[in-house]
């Protein structure tokens, strides 16, 4: 363990069920006209407009950005932040998704510290001005992003999803309301559900794991393994929505402090060139990493294997890992996550990529905290692995 850790969260978290009310008394602590960063879909739900109203409530103007359709872009970075100018707004709020939520830290960071976004990747431009106050409030159960201080932002002119993670990207204040998330599809509680089971557990399994970040990712993993298939086939399941609120919010802490692994630094070049969300990429590679890695964490593994079966105490530490790698497969094929195949990504196209997608991940430096840090050839082939992978029978992967 290192010799000391810092740990980083909101300055201000409100969770459980109508939290959301609170929006209006948080967002007049901080300023007088906020830019929402929205999308579509939250606006067809009517959350926007409750949003809004909420801030009427409490003399606060808004106006609107809900040009987010997909993974964040530079491009949404650009338009979101020429609207915020333009109506002097001094106040940020994301209401949705991940994507939402790193599109809006973005803007409240470069608002007051300039340049493109990319400057910021690999700490190469610091944010040394106090980012405008971001208020997040995650309308899904997943990425966690409401209590991270990281952003994925894709570079448009070379397809490369840039990992950038300093403080000033941390939400000031985040919102987490499990009745949000009970718009969620089947598929969105799925892929975002095992998004924050990666997270939990790469931030468990990372070699800068902190007794803080332990408690929490443990917390997580255990809520999420209890309740993700409850929320999946029943999304008006308030309890289970309301556990798979605070699991994800627990894991976004745990894992911006102690950082992900390698599923993450090989999830965010599949993104980047093939389009896929990124809960559904992570759950595409979660169980043959775990297979890969297994050998190099099995106490910890071990932990989670007994959160999967816990009235099986009895077994070994090694025979308890062996059981979470496969029960996470057996939660992905439950769960309905396809293979990257199945997915539709055709095979020369991907084959040609795997090149660049493990030069990617490993300068995203996720892969170098995983316990068994591999090396490239090592990452292109669990990329063919992962390609066609068979979560109900699928041989482990050779050590």
């Amino acid at each position: 363990m290192q010799e000391y850790a810092v740990f980083r969260t909101p300055e201000t978290i409100n969770y459980g069920r109508n939290s959301f009310k609170k929006i209006g008394i948080e967002a007049a602590a901080c300023g007088n006209k906020a830019v929402i960063i929205s999308d579509k879909i939250m606006e067809n739900l009517g959350y926007v407009s409750e949003c809004r109203d909420l801030l009427c409530k409490e003399g606060i103007e808004s106006a609107i950005y809900l040009g987010v359709e997909s993974e964040p872009t530079d491009r949404y970075v650009e338009e979101a932040l020429q609207l915020l100018k333009s109506e002097q707004c001094d106040v940020v709020i994301s209401l949705g998704g991940g994507s939402c939520i790193d599109t809006a830290k973005a803007i409240a960071v470069i608002a007051t510290n300039g340049g493109y976004i990319g400057d910021y990747m690999g700490m190469k431009k610091l944010a040394v001005l106090p980012p405008l106050p971001h208020i997040s409030i995650p309308t899904t159960a997943g990425t966690g992003s409401e209590a991270t201080d990281a952003t994925i932002i894709t570079n448009t002119s070379n397809n490369v999803k840039m990992m950038i993670k300093q403080p000033a990207f941390m939400p000031n204040v985040a919102i987490v309301d499990p009745i949000l998330s009970i718009s969620s599809p089947k598929t969105v509680t799925a892929a975002t559900g095992i998004d924050a089971l990666s997270h939990a557990i790469e931030a468990y399994i990372s070699q800068k794991s902190q007794p803080m970040t332990d408690v929490l990712a443990l917390s997580s993993m255990d809520k999420i393994v209890t309740c993700l298939k409850r929320a999946f086939e029943n999304g008006e399941d308030i309890s289970a929505r309301e556990e798979m609120s605070l699991g994800s919010l627990q894991a976004g802490m745990s894992f911006t402090n102690a950082s992900v692994c390698l599923v993450h630094g090989m999830s965010r070049p599949i993104g980047a060139l093939f389009h896929v969300p990124h809960g559904f990429s992570n759950a595409m590679l979660l169980p043959a990493v775990l297979e890969f890695s297994k050998e190099h964490c099995v106490e910890r593994l071990a932990d989670l294997g007994r959160f999967f079966q816990p009235d099986n105490q009895i077994v070994s530490d090694r025979e308890a890992a062996d059981i979470a790698v496969e029960s996470v497969k057996q939660l992905c094929l439950e769960l309905n996550i396809p293979n990257l195949e199945g997915w539709g990504i055709k095979k020369s196209e991907f084959q040609q990529a795997i090149s660049k997608m493990a030069e990617d991940a490993i300068a995203s430096g996720s892969p170098g905290n995983n316990p068994r840090v591999p090396i490239k050839q090592e990452i292109e082939k669990l990329y063919q692995t992962c390609y066609n992978y068979q979560f109900s029978s699928q041989k482990s992967v050779s050590n």
